[in-house]
């Protein structure tokens, strides 16, 4: 059963998801929040599996904000945004955040039911008009800068764990399920950050999301 937060600031639209979501099989929704600060609050109550945060709510702490200190209370939950933005700038900002997926309030009933079950299971999600357009901009950059990160300096073992690591997978995780121990892990994650000049867990998933690392819904 996966347990769900809805954190939106329309009733009406809390209680269509509501109503949505506790009609389909395996998932629940566990609570609602009417702001980022009532979401944060809910979410270490009810220690949700996903909560699906608004991106726009005001007054108070919008839904980037409120994803962000989500994160670091409460690392293992998962969070996907909905939004009616369908530009890059909120979907990056999204990513750094700490979210697991972006979707759209226009996109089919079905698409937002895939996005919720890819993160509660510790994948990524995006839609394909999205990935195409991150990768369409990372060419570009490529292109106007003339260089290729040093991805082909990764071994495939580092390979393998960056996508692992960026679908969410925490160092016991990816251990056990490549038979090595949490110390080789932590060893190939130092590696892959300094062969790829990266400092933080949000730009690893970013610069794996670029590199088509991730399979999406």
């Amino acid at each position: 059963m996966v347990d769900i937060l809805v954190v939106d600031d329309h009733a009406v639209v809390r209680s269509g998801l509501m109503m949505l979501l506790n009609g389909k099989e395996n998932m629940c929704v566990v609570g609602e929040a009417a702001g980022g600060d009532e979401g944060i609050q809910e979410a270490l109550r009810l220690r949700p599996d996903v909560v699906l945060m608004d991106l726009s709510m005001p007054p108070g702490k919008d839904g980037l904000t409120a994803t962000s200190e989500l994160k670091q209370l409460l690392p293992h939950t998962a969070v996907l945004i909905l939004s009616m933005h369908d530009d890059d700038e909120y979907l990056f900002r999204a990513i750094q955040a700490g979210a697991s997926g972006y979707v759209l309030k226009s996109a089919p009933h079905e698409a937002l039911l895939n996005a919720i079950r890819a993160v509660a299971s510790g994948s990524a999600y995006l839609t394909p008009a999205a990935t195409k357009r991150l990768m369409s901009e990372y060419l570009e950059r490529v292109k106007e800068g003339g260089t290729v990160p040093d991805y082909e300096r990764l071994s495939e073992r580092e390979r393998e764990i960056l996508s692992l690591i960026a679908k969410g997978y925490s160092n016991k995780d990816i251990a056990e399920q490549l038979i090595i121990s949490v110390k080789t892990v932590e060893s190939h994650k130092s590696n892959i950050m300094e062969k790829l000049n990266l400092k933080t867990r949000p730009e690893l998933v970013q610069y794996a999301m670029k590199k088509g690392l991730l399979q999406f819904e």
